[in-house]
């Protein structure tokens, strides 16, 4: 059997107040066609679907379309709910849903399968949704962490598996958690905690051929059958070095025999350029990145006037501008405290000042000139009071 291991859609996201809808419906297309290309089986697809709990019909449309087109190829699709998705307005038409579209968001459905025959016998594919803890108390009684909720999740599929008394059974499991073992990332989705109780021990998913895991944005693989596929699109600056795609995950009649990745097409890439402003607006070393999703992050030492508006004069998808002066080796070594007790003289004083609130950076020479005459003015002032 051959399964495409997808996740974090986030439908209806916007970049830097962009709308990404078409991005990824051009993506999506590409999905769609590889599943044909590579006679994929099973899609599945790991958690936030959409991107927010109320996500707009144009959504709708986009995910409807992208499943019909999906089923169309000759593959199954197996949906599950993670923490940006409502549950509800994700499953409410599960039922109704055309044959081969599994769409599932009911914790309480956990230990049932979704099965699957190929040519070695039955595949049993459990979907785990996201699952609130506080939400899930008055089921799973003494639940309080995503550890203790997952663990319990995966010991009703392990159960399950048990009770069909058929040895060797392949199986595979969908969650959408932060799985122990994944590197530091600033790309955590809200909601799930990096530290503490929330994370999930690899050791919880014991027991199944494959883990289909959701909710990081970068590709990983936390043991050679427990991976994240990340999103299809890159959703924020910190994500440009990471490939976008999907696992193509192929399972024998004795469980996983091999997985390789698939890359997805990048409609438009992103790039941090660092650098003074003028360099940055005229090195040619950046003609490349010219039609790229552009954060500038200019190291001049005092802020410049209107950076945006001129940056956007070269870069029309220039989205994000951040001042990020280069401190000085006396700013990074002194605190402001220390320069003003070093201070000599009230002109020594105001440099401190200036050096402080400016990232290292004194005044300049007319800024110079007009303290100069202002200390002069206060001093023939005092002197004729």
């Amino acid at each position: 059997m051959r399964i495409l291991h997808t996740s974090d859609w986030h439908i209806g996201r916007t970049f830097h107040g962009h709308s990404t809808l078409d991005a990824l419906r051009g993506v999506l297309d590409a999905l769609i066609a590889q599943v044909r290309e590579h006679a994929v089986d099973v899609v599945v697809v790991a958690g936030d679907v959409f991107d927010s709990a109320a996500p707009a019909a144009d959504c709708y449309t986009l995910l409807s379309d992208t499943l019909r087109g999906i089923r169309e190829s000759g593959a199954r699709v197996v949906v599950t709910s993670g923490n940006h998705d409502s549950a509800a307005r994700l499953g409410f038409q599960a039922a109704l849903l055309r044959d081969g579209i599994h769409v599932l968001t009911d914790p309480l459905a956990v230990g049932t399968p979704i099965t699957i025959d190929d040519a070695h016998g039955p595949v049993h594919i459990y979907g785990i949704p996201f699952l609130e803890p506080a939400l899930l108390r008055h089921v799973w009684p003494g639940i309080r962490t995503q550890e203790a909720a997952l663990s319990h999740a995966m010991d009703l599929v392990r159960a399950d598996l048990a009770s069909r008394q058929a040895p060797g059974a392949r199986s595979v499991a969908v969650a959408h958690c932060f799985a122990a073992g994944v590197e530091p990332t600033p790309l955590l989705e809200r909601d799930i905690q990096q530290g503490g109780l929330d994370v999930v021990p690899l050791a919880a998913f014991d027991g199944v051929d494959y883990v289909a895991l959701g909710h990081i944005h970068g590709r990983q693989q936390l043991a050679p059958h427990i991976r994240y596929a990340g999103a299809p699109l890159h959703y924020s600056f910190g994500e440009g070095h990471k490939p976008r795609g999907s696992w193509l995950v192929d399972l024998d009649a004795d469980g996983l025999a091999e997985v390789t990745w698939v890359a997805l097409p990048i409609p438009r890439r992103v790039v941090t350029l660092t650098g003074p402003l003028d360099e940055l607006l005229a090195d040619t070393r950046f003609a490349d990145d010219e039609q790229a999703w552009v954060c500038a992050e200019y190291t001049d030492d005092l802020p410049q006037r209107d950076p945006l508006r001129r940056l956007q004069a070269r870069f029309p998808f220039c989205a994000k501008v951040v001042h990020t002066p280069a401190r000085t080796a006396e700013a990074s070594a002194r605190t402001y405290v220390e320069r003003v007790r070093s201070a000599r003289s009230d002109r020594e004083l105001v440099t401190a000042f200036l050096q402080h609130v400016r990232e290292g950076a004194g005044p300049t020479e007319r800024e110079q000139e007009l303290i100069d005459d202002v200390l002069a003015e206060r001093v023939r002032v005092e002197a004729s009071a």
